[in-house]
């Protein structure tokens, strides 16, 4: 278990002070000039030694993808911008971190912009995000009137930082629809190649990273990548924020090292299963979008990127959602589906057409109004929507029925038994997925 003293976010209930303050009492903003001084190159290999990886739910290296902007200027200019829109259902550490602790974000943005030579940094916000938008606006307008940010500031590097809040669409998640969203178009994905590094916002240069993968940064850096390293198994090291919902005793968002094991998370920080552990069905590990793993497998699973891979599921953004017994899992499963299809951009064919048709078998599947080959005929379609649309939420929306056909096609079988047994005496009729 982390101790307290290893903790990044210190503020992350909001039981502190929150304003600058605060935060330069509990060491933020220490010594941050000096970091500076230390050049763009040692800031970027420090990040990468210290093996952190994006926190938005891909887990790619962090520093190596700061690394990828330019090193020299050819007149465009360079651009920070932070995905602040968290709308993965079950993730809810962003949204802690800005209305709680927002200068380990500012601070975070301010470093990572002087380490790829970006004099401006945007932070998109999600659209619901009202109260998170007034807490990290109040702080940057005290960095201002500090001179921590802005032209001539006291840190010898000029950078503004500017809030953008988002209309509220889970598709602005993506970066390259996020850039879109921030430029005022439609929020719908680019194709990549050009990669965002090359060609991102407004056609320059830009890094788009998550809000836990910046505030992490200025820490990691005054505390040594040795440090960081120290947490966690080999390729997955550090702290991490986990968001635990779900049938749980305490609810909550904790930051603990990266490879806890699953039962030392809960019964250490939620207080244990609601009604105990043989009354767990299954956990959804990483936020909606990862496949979930019934309980029996779970409870001494290694909670990190490796560890969750082995079990055929992701870390993701570490949102753990947990079901009890209670749970119809089909019907959860289906709420999911209908989320998918509702939030669909509509570009890409297989996403468009696929989301609507597997929400509309899996209401059915709900329900019991189906026959037993269409549970393969439903696996098939999940994976011709998987892979092949520009951005991942066609993979987000196929996985979650994946990991209920492997797991518990039993349990959806049983349900169209029931069905069928007791149906007119005509027997069942088939349905159109249209």
């Amino acid at each position: 278990m982390l101790r307290d003293e290893d903790r990044i976010f210190t503020n992350i209930y909001g039981l502190k002070d929150k304003s600058l303050r605060g935060a330069m009492a509990r060491g933020h903003w220490d010594g941050t000039k000096e970091l500076l001084e230390k050049g763009r190159d040692w800031i970027i290999n420090e990040v990468k030694a210290s093996g952190l990886r994006g926190r938005g739910g891909a887990g790619f290296p962090t520093g190596l993808k700061w690394s990828f902007m330019p090193k020299e200027s050819d007149g465009r200019p360079h651009y920070l911008v932070v995905n602040a829109d968290e709308s993965e259902p079950g993730t809810c550490k962003d949204r802690d971190i800005m209305r709680h602790d927002p200068h380990t974000l500012i601070e975070g943005c301010v470093i990572a912009s002087f380490a790829m030579g970006a004099h401006t940094a945007y932070i998109y916000v999600r659209g619901e995000f009202i109260r998170e938008r007034e807490a990290l606006q109040a702080a940057i307008d005290e960095c201002y009137e500090y001179g921590l940010l802005g032209k001539n500031n006291k840190l010898g590097y000029d950078i503004d930082v500017f809030v953008h809040h988002g209309a509220g669409a889970y598709i602005c998640g993506e970066e390259t629809a996020l850039l879109e969203s921030l430029e005022g178009k439609k929020g719908q994905p680019r194709l990549k190649p050009p990669f965002p590094a090359n060609m991102g916002l407004y056609g320059c240069p830009t890094t788009v990273n998550n809000v836990e993968s910046i505030a992490v940064t200025p820490t990691i850096l005054r505390r040594g990548a040795a440090w960081y390293t120290s947490f966690g198994r080999p390729n997955n090291h550090g702290t991490k924020l986990y968001s635990v919902s779900g049938h749980v005793n305490r609810p909550c968002t904790v930051e603990d090292a990266m490879s806890i094991p699953f039962h030392e998370l809960i019964d250490k920080h939620c207080g244990g299963i609601r009604g105990g552990w043989d009354n767990l069905l299954a956990v959804i590990p990483g936020g909606s979008s990862v496949p979930c793993v019934p309980g029996a497998q779970i409870k001494d699973a290694i909670m990190d990127y490796d560890g969750l891979r082995e079990l055929g599921s992701g870390l993701g953004t570490a949102a753990v959602i947990v079901m009890d017994k209670s749970t119809d899992i089909i019907k959860a499963i289906w709420r999911l589906s209908a989320f998918y299809k509702h939030e669909s951009c509509g570009q890409c064919t297989p996403c468009r057409e696929g989301t609507g048709w597997m929400m509309r078998v899996m209401e059915r599947m709900v329900q019991g109004r189906a026959q037993k080959r269409e549970i393969d005929m439903l696996f098939d379609v999940t994976k011709q929507v998987e892979g092949h649309t520009i951005c991942a939420l066609g993979d987000a929306a196929a996985w979650p029925i994946q990991g209920l056909i492997k797991h518990f096609r039993p349990e959806m079988e049983k349900r169209i038994d029931e069905y069928t047994r007791n149906a007119t005496p005509h027997g069942a009729v088939l349905e159109a997925a249209e």
